[in-house]
């Protein structure tokens, strides 16, 4: 197993900071504001030795900030944070070599003592300062010698690292993030349940769950097995109307929600079933349409509604989503666990689609079939014609006709074809996208060079049509 490190440490020490340092993402948002991160957030560093197979592989747990007197929302960060800590074969305790030793260190520092695992005092910030003074007072916190760094300027990082690994026996297999995990990114607007979704699906309060909007800031990689086949859960920040956005923290938070979308196989779909579809539901709709990922929608708190309500609901929805018939469209409640598992067997249905392979001669007898059902229509009195199809992608899937004319294929068209892949391979959950190719003509823009004889005859013509006339 290789080791799991801990950063820990009260709001606003640079433990963000450190962890994309370690890890070389920018997984972790950063910004010079206190309580920015709020759920344990995972990633897998690597720490190069001399030789080129000296790589020690190690992971690193980013946390919200410990706090000597939490309440509210700050009570379940440091709940998340402890949980990390339990979970971790050893601890980095970062404090402020600027702001020098506080109350809170010290209520903090007293909880690690009595650990039983490695905890190491990191001073961090002390780029510029003289580094034996900036680490003077923290000898009081006895949790061992201190060890000053920089983690925005990267001084001393890895060298606390080799400090931090030389303990635990290396790991000959190394490891490295699997990318035949299926990646399934929730998103919707503030406060419709993404978090707590991924709670009931993974079966333990692994994200912060609050009543509040705008919990979730980064977007949380929750690693999850089922069935012998590895996931990777990842929950968004809410996303809001743009005119609703001013908080700098929160733009970054929507940049971040936007690229899960990119990176990943599924997008799940959270709305809120009592205040039905919102124009910014649509907004982020058509962003998941624009990006071609599999697509599951999911209602939630359609529980405590009455008859009434859902079928005058039901039939909103319905209504609105017509531009969606691939998306199976779910009623769940988050919170107690209805309709949960019908939700993950679609989003699986969903990526078998999106990344189905679909055979040349397969795709071209379905598309012969379907033109020959209905034709395509006339073009300035010429026939459309299609000779032949191949696949040109996965996630979604690509579809690439060639044959001539194609430019002018009408919109209508391509949907029926669309609707005839779709049913011939049972593509749910998934777009389909269909590229037509005209074959060029090989002899536009050449021009044919009589010869003598030709312009003389061509010459008498003329003269012969003349006596004619």
């Amino acid at each position: 197993m290789i080791p799991v490190i801990a950063l820990v440490g009260r709001p606003n020490v640079g433990k963000s900071t450190l962890f994309n340092r370690l890890t070389g993402t920018r997984d972790a948002l950063v910004a010079d504001l206190p309580g920015l991160t709020r759920d344990r957030q995972y990633g897998m560093a690597s720490l190069s030795g001399s030789g080129e197979h000296d790589a020690r592989s190690y992971m690193v747990v980013d946390t919200g900030g410990l706090s000597d007197d939490p309440d509210g929302i700050e009570t379940l960060m440091e709940t998340q944070a402890w949980v990390a800590i339990d979970e971790a074969d050893a601890v980095l305790f970062l404090v402020d070599g600027r702001g020098g030793l506080t109350s809170a260190d010290e209520a903090i520092g007293s909880q690690l003592r009595k650990l039983d695992k490695p905890v190491h005092m990191v001073v961090n910030k002390t780029e510029g300062v003289d580094e034996d003074i900036a680490s003077t007072e923290f000898h009081a916190m006895a949790l061992g010698q201190p060890y000053a760094i920089s983690a925005a300027h990267n001084h001393r990082v890895f060298s606390l690292i080799e400090d931090v690994l030389e303990p635990f026996p290396e790991d000959d297999d190394g490891a490295k993030e699997d990318d035949s995990k299926i990646r399934v990114t929730v998103i919707g607007r503030p406060n419709v349940g993404k978090s707590t979704l991924i709670n009931r699906l993974i079966g333990e309060d692994r994200l912060l769950a609050y009543d509040m909007p705008g919990t979730t800031r980064d977007s949380i990689e929750v690693p999850f097995e089922e069935n012998g086949r590895e996931y990777m859960l990842i929950d968004t920040a809410g996303v809001r109307r743009r005119g609703k956005i001013h908080d700098t923290v929160e733009k970054f938070s929507v940049i971040k929600a936007f690229q899960a979308i990119e990176r990943a196989n599924v997008v799940i779909m959270v709305m809120d079933a009592r205040e039905g579809m919102t124009d910014q539901d649509a907004t982020l709709l058509g962003m998941v349409i624009d990006s071609g990922r599999a697509l599951v929608i999911a209602f939630n708190k359609w529980d405590g509604m009455s008859p009434d309500e859902r079928e005058r609901n039901r039939s909103e929805l319905e209504r609105r989503l017509h531009f969606l018939d691939y998306a199976t469209i779910h009623t769940i409640s988050a919170l107690h666990g209805s309709g949960i598992r019908d939700l993950f067997d679609s989003a699986n249905r969903a990526y078998r689609s999106a990344t189905r392979e679909m055979k040349t001669p397969e795709l071209t007898r379905i598309l012969e079939q379907s033109v020959s059902a209905h034709p395509p229509p006339l073009v300035r009195g010429h026939r459309i014609k299609m000779r032949y199809a191949h696949q040109g992608g996965q996630n979604p899937p690509r579809i690439i006709i060639h044959g001539n004319q194609l430019d002018s294929v009408p919109h209508a068209y391509r949907r029926y074809l669309m609707n005839q892949f779709r049913k011939a391979f049972r593509l749910s959950g998934t777009p389909v996208r269909l590229e037509f190719r005209t074959s060029s003509n090989p002899y536009a823009g050449r021009k044919n060079k009589l010869t003598d004889r030709q312009i003389r005859k061509r010459q008498r013509l003329k003269d012969f049509t003349k006596k004619r006339r």
